[in-house]
C-alpha cells in the first residue's frame, strides 16, 4: 500500500465540467487523479484524450446511484492509498425541458441521483479523508433560485444551518418527492423543479458536512458547495455561455484551497465568491 501518495477523485468526469476538473487537477495537484463515471468505455476514451494533452488521469468505474460501485472505489482507495485528499462530487443529471417524463418521475430520479447519490458517495468516502482534505460538491445557481420559490417555512428550515440535521434534510427532500407524486408541490410549499430542489439538497448537505467535520479529530478538512455557472455542455443542451474550463474554475479553486483555509469553508461559492444562502424575508 502506497499510503503516503496523495489522491484525488472526480465523479461524473468523462465529459463536460467533470472532464475539465480532471484536466485541471492533473496540471495542479501533486498526486494521482481518478476520473470516475458509470460508462467504462466513455471514461477510458476520456482518459486517452487527456493523455494526448499530457494529463495522466486514471480511471475507476463508479455509478453514484449504485452503492456497490461506491464501495468498490472505497476499498480500492483504502488498499492502494490509505486515504483520500480531494473529492469533487460532480456527477449529476438534469432532465431536458422537452422531456415527456412525468414530473413525479423527474423529481424522484433527480433527487435520487443528484442528492442521495452524492450523499452516499460522501458517507462512504469521508472516513478516508485525510487531514487537510478538500471536498467540492458541485451544486448550481438553481439551488438559490429554487430556495427563493420555497415557502417561507421551508426556507427558514433550509437556511438554519447551525440546527438542521442531515436526517431532517433527507426527510424534507423525501416530502418534496412525495408531493411531486401526489401533484401537491404548490400546496406543500415546494417549487416545481426537481433539479433545483436536488441542488438545494447538495448545497445544504455541504454546509451540514462542514459543521460536522469541525468536530472531527482530523484537522483542516474543508467542504464547500459550488456553482460552475452556465456552461456549454450536454446538460445545458450547449446553450451555456461558459467553456468547460471556465466552469471548472471554481470547483478547482475549492479543491486546491491551501492548508488552514478559514474561508470559504462550508459555503456556497460561485465565481470564487461566497454566495448568499438566506430567506427572502
Amino acid at each position: 500500500m502506497s499510503g503516503s501518495k496523495r489522491v484525488a477523485v472526480v465523479t461524473g468526469a468523462n465529459k463536460g465540467v467533470g472532464y475539465a476538473i480532471v484536466r485541471g487537477l492533473c496540471k495542479q495537484f501533486d498526486g494521482d487523479v481518478y476520473l470516475t463515471g458509470r460508462n467504462e468505455e466513455l471514461c477510458l476514451k476520456a482518459v486517452e484524450d487527456l493523455k494526448k494533452e499530457g494529463c495522466n488521469a486514471k480511471f475507476h468505474q463508479m455509478d453514484i446511484t449504485k452503492l456497490e460501485t461506491i464501495n468498490k472505489l472505497k476499498t480500492f482507495l483504502q488498499d492502494n492509498y490509505g486515504g483520500l485528499d480531494i473529492l469533487v462530487n460532480n456527477a449529476g443529471i438534469a432532465y431536458k425541458q422537452a422531456s415527456t417524463a412525468p414530473f413525479s418521475e423527474q423529481a424522484e430520479v433527480t433527487i435520487r441521483t443528484n442528492f442521495t447519490g452524492t450523499l452516499d458517495v460522501c458517507e462512504e468516502l469521508f472516513p478516508l479523508l485525510r487531514p487537510h482534505a478538500r471536498v467540492a460538491n458541485v451544486s448550481s445557481m438553481a439551488s438559490q433560485f429554487a430556495l427563493k420559490k420555497c415557502s417561507i417555512d421551508i426556507q427558514k428550515k433550509l437556511v438554519d444551518i447551525p440546527h438542521i440535521s442531515m436526517s431532517e434534510l433527507k426527510t424534507m427532500l423525501d416530502q418534496f418527492v412525495d408531493a411531486a407524486k401526489k401533484g401537491t408541490t404548490d400546496e406543500s410549499g415546494w417549487p416545481k423543479s426537481g433539479y433545483g430542489v436536488s441542488k438545494i439538497g447538495v448545497t445544504v448537505m455541504s454546509m451540514i458536512q462542514q459543521r460536522e467535520l469541525l468536530k472531527d479529530a482530523r484537522t483542516d478538512i474543508v467542504v464547500n458547495a459550488c456553482c460552475p455557472g452556465y456552461v456549454d455542455t450536454d446538460m445545458t443542451s450547449h446553450k451555456g455561455t461558459k467553456t468547460i474550463d471556465e466552469g471548472a474554475d471554481t470547483p478547482l479553486y475549492l479543491a486546491m484551497l491551501p492548508p488552514d483555509t478559514t474561508s470559504p469553508k462550508g459555503n456556497y461559492v460561485s465565481d470564487r465568491k461566497i454566495g448568499k444562502w438566506e430567506t427572502t424575508q
